[in-house]
């Protein structure tokens, strides 16, 4: 019988990648409790532990690096006054950190490009033009809108996507994309009325 196996040895780098792995854990945790407690040093760790992830999530959204450089700074600004929000037990603080960076990244496109207003209402309807009011009224109606809706919104009428890419971005079937759609549509024009913010049809 042989002395020595002649398996690869693969059972200790198993249990070194491991052990290496549960370590980092530790080290995160640890700095995410360290930075709700207001310690900025754990937030600059975390920024150097996630920055490329966030970057090229941020990227996926508004498709230029430049940008994506800006978004992510700020994510991480505002990553300092939303981390006490953060809750171990309901979510992987990797996944949690990419929420605020999808949050923030839609905010940015908003901003960037206001919506519409004939794509918030029938493309056959025609609208008198008071721009102030409406461009604030949309703001807050978008602003109200649940966070899945107001995605569609934004992923729609100011990235560009089809109902399809949408729903390939967000894990959902086209046919739940059209209702999310259809019911913020709705929604957007019942906070515009009730805003007093609603264009008026010309006779």
């Amino acid at each position: 019988m042989p002395l020595v196996s002649d398996k690869p040895e693969t059972c200790g780098f198993r249990v070194s990648a491991l052990q290496d792995s549960l370590a980092r854990d530790r080290r995160i945790t640890a700095a995410v409790s360290r930075a709700q407690a207001g310690d900025n040093a754990a937030i600059r760790f975390l920024y150097v532990q996630y920055k490329d992830n966030v970057y090229g999530y941020v990227l996926s959204f508004v498709r230029d690096p430049h940008e994506a450089e800006d978004v992510t700074q700020h994510v991480f600004l505002k990553l300092m006054s939303v981390i006490h929000k953060y809750q171990a037990r309901e979510v992987p603080f990797a996944s949690w950190l990419l929420r605020v960076a999808r949050n923030v990244a839609l905010d940015h496109l908003r901003q960037r490009r206001m919506l519409p207003c004939e794509e918030v209402f029938e493309p056959t309807a025609e609208f008198d033009d008071s721009g102030r009011d409406r461009r604030w009224g949309l703001e807050q109606a978008l602003g109200a809108l649940p966070e899945e809706q107001r995605e569609v919104v934004v992923l729609r009428h100011l990235v560009g996507l089809t109902p399809g890419e949408i729903a390939d971005r967000m894990g959902r079937s086209e046919a739940s994309i059209h209702g999310l759609h259809h019911r913020a549509r709705k929604a957007m024009r019942r906070e515009l009325v009730d805003a007093s913010c609603a264009p008026a049809a010309r006779a």
